[in-house]
């Protein structure tokens, strides 16, 4: 054998050799792939055996309708709005949308374009409801000075010098309202003068959906509860305007919210801020008004109605804004 002869054929061994190894190679690649599936098959034979099947709920999806009317959208304890003496009616209105001091009848002097229950109105906008625009005046400013009359020549022996009386507080407008409506009782409310206060009111512009035209007004209930809050209104808004009047130089505008309760003999419990965008001059100011407030006791038949810790005032906002 020659040299030549010797090299081709050890060449040609190793290439046997390599294809052998690559054979071996792949099927060993091979049957760890198959040894790896059947593990996973047979572990999940194995996992749905002993693992509990999930029961399958029968029971049809239930579904709730509730009715959204305008109707139900209506609080039970409706909430509260001030009767202005102008708009005040005899006859209670059909639907009884607020609570109020005095009944009034809903109307709207534009025609409705919203779907409030209020009157549709232009006016300034405001986060509350103003029907009317009228300055405030305080009712601890006493009788305002008449004028004076034109001396008579030849005066009657009878007549008598004819004073003014002056306003009403918070305790004659409870027994006014607590009093027996007897004939002579009645007659003698009716000629008791009205409160000399009034809060500041601007008209707000409103977007309701009351058709009834005529002088903005909502249909609203006279209450013995609403007239209490009348009376608390009445009582803090009065002297709340004087102490804002007296530090006006120290207060900034902005607005706070209080929540307190009135127990049953009047007297003011758990005072508390709630929110406040002023200053501390301020809260103090809303503060001291809520506290000084001299309340009548709740009338036994409102009182019988509120839980033990009387009655709940949440929210009772004071605002000033810039002019």
């Amino acid at each position: 054998m020659t040299t030549a002869d010797f090299m081709f054929a050890r060449s040609g061994s190793r290439t046997l050799d390599h294809d052998y190894d690559a054979r071996t190679v792949l099927l060993a690649l091979l049957a760890a792939i198959f040894l790896h599936l059947a593990v996973a098959c047979l572990l999940a034979a194995l996992s749905g055996v002993f693992s509990p099947a999930t029961p399958f709920d029968e029971k049809p999806v239930e579904l709730t309708f509730v009715d959204l009317s305008p109707a139900q959208l209506v609080s039970k304890n409706p909430a509260f709005i001030e009767t202005d003496e102008s708009k005040k009616s005899a006859e209670a209105p059909r639907e009884k949308t607020f609570e109020s001091n005095a009944n009034s009848i809903a109307a709207s002097e534009l025609p409705a374009s919203g779907e409030a229950p209020l009157p549709s109105q232009m006016g300034k906008d405001r986060p509350f409801v103003d029907l009317e625009t009228h300055p405030y005046s305080l009712q601890m400013n006493g009788a305002q000075p008449q004028p004076s009359a034109v001396p008579q020549e030849n005066p009657s022996p009878s007549a008598a010098p004819q004073t003014r009386p002056g306003p009403v507080t918070a305790a004659e407008q409870f027994a006014m309202l607590t009093a027996r409506s007897t004939p002579a009782a009645a007659s003698a409310v009716a000629a008791q003068p009205r409160s000399a206060y009034q809060p500041l009111k601007e008209r707000t512009h409103i977007s309701g959906n009351i058709t009834n035209r005529g002088i903005s007004s909502v249909n609203a209930l006279g209450t013995p509860l609403g007239r209490y809050e009348k009376i608390l209104k009445d009582a803090v808004g009065s002297r709340w305007y004087a102490y804002v009047d007296h530090k006006r130089d120290l207060i900034n505008i902005g607005t706070l919210r209080l929540r307190f309760y009135i127990d049953r003999s009047g007297q003011v419990k758990a005072l508390k801020i709630i929110e406040n965008s002023s200053n501390e001059a301020f809260a103090n100011v809303c503060l001291q008004s809520v506290l000084e407030a001299q309340l009548p006791p709740i009338p036994e038949d409102v009182a019988n109605t509120l839980p033990s810790e009387g009655l709940e005032v949440d929210g009772f906002t004071f605002t000033i804004y810039p002019n």
